[in-house]
């Protein structure tokens, strides 16, 4: 499996302390931040220690201040950023772009601030305005939903139609949030249980094409064997069932069934090796 470079997670600092240290132009855009999430900045690295406050932002013009500051609270408990230092650093900040409720964070490991924020700047021409309205909408009909489909793997698959590119939903569509109700009241049933092929080109993940990209973010079963890179499987879903085989025990590979026998329910894909050169 392909290793993350960080582990990506979303803090909920509201009505929290956060430590920050240092002044300037480097110390004031992370005040700002924590202020925008919620948070109470305080400033005392003892106080901080005592009253058990779990973050930290460390941005003296000092490099030595900063590694001394950064050893401390460190082995005082707290996790620890220290400004255009990641290699002090036990969490980093994103460039984020903010379509409240919905964030996203765009982030390179310490490497390049400056391309983390193109990044979120090319998107942010891409998300319209209303994809919050979208979330929110979304939420206050988790009721109506549930109502229209009973079992979590339907819910799941009905959202993924819908919110397909072209779909009742489309999230860069910005019509998108005033359809919600409409959608709800005339919910079809959900797609039968089928089993697709993916024939891979290379092993490369860019070589995938869109349709592949989309059936394996929404497949419920991947099945594969044990050659495919860890590359393109982490274009799976996350918690979509993994099964291991091969095309020479397989009924399905043989003809023998016309669906694969270790599918659950739902969406099943199976990844064929590109061909031998």
């Amino acid at each position: 499996m392909s290793e993350l470079h960080s582990l990506p997670l979303f803090h909920r600092i509201a009505g929290q302390t956060v430590l920050v240290l240092g002044d300037g132009d480097a110390a004031e855009p992370k005040r700002r931040l924590v202020e925008r999430a919620g948070g109470i900045v305080i400033d005392d690295q003892q106080r901080a220690i005592d009253e058990g406050v779990r973050l930290a932002f460390v941005a003296f013009d000092d490099a030595k201040a900063c590694e001394v500051a950064a050893i401390n609270l460190r082995c005082a408990g707290l996790l620890v950023n220290v400004v255009d230092r990641p290699d002090l650093c036990d969490f980093t900040t994103p460039s984020i772009l903010d379509r409240d409720p919905v964030l996203i964070a765009v982030a390179t490991g310490g490497a390049s601030a400056g391309l983390a924020k193109h990044l979120r700047l090319r998107l942010e021409r891409l998300l319209p305005q209303s994809l919050g309205e979208l979330a929110a909408r979304l939420f206050a009909s988790r009721d109506a939903l549930r109502s229209a489909y009973p079992e979590a793997g339907q819910r799941r698959r009905a959202l993924d139609a819908a919110l397909s590119e072209g779909g009742a939903l489309d999230p860069f569509d910005p019509n998108s949030a005033g359809r919600v109700d409409q959608w709800l009241a005339g919910a079809d049933s959900v797609e039968a249980d089928r089993t697709v092929v993916l024939s891979l080109a290379s092993t490369d993940p860019d070589d995938l094409t869109l349709k592949q990209a989309r059936l394996l973010g929404e497949a419920d079963t991947v099945c594969t064997d044990a050659n495919i890179p860890a590359t393109i499987l982490a274009r799976a879903r996350a918690d979509a069932r993994r099964v291991v085989c091969t095309n020479t025990d397989c009924p399905f590979a043989t003809g023998a069934s016309n669906r694969c026998p270790k599918a659950g329910g739902g969406l099943t894909v199976v990844l064929r090796q590109p061909p031998q050169r």
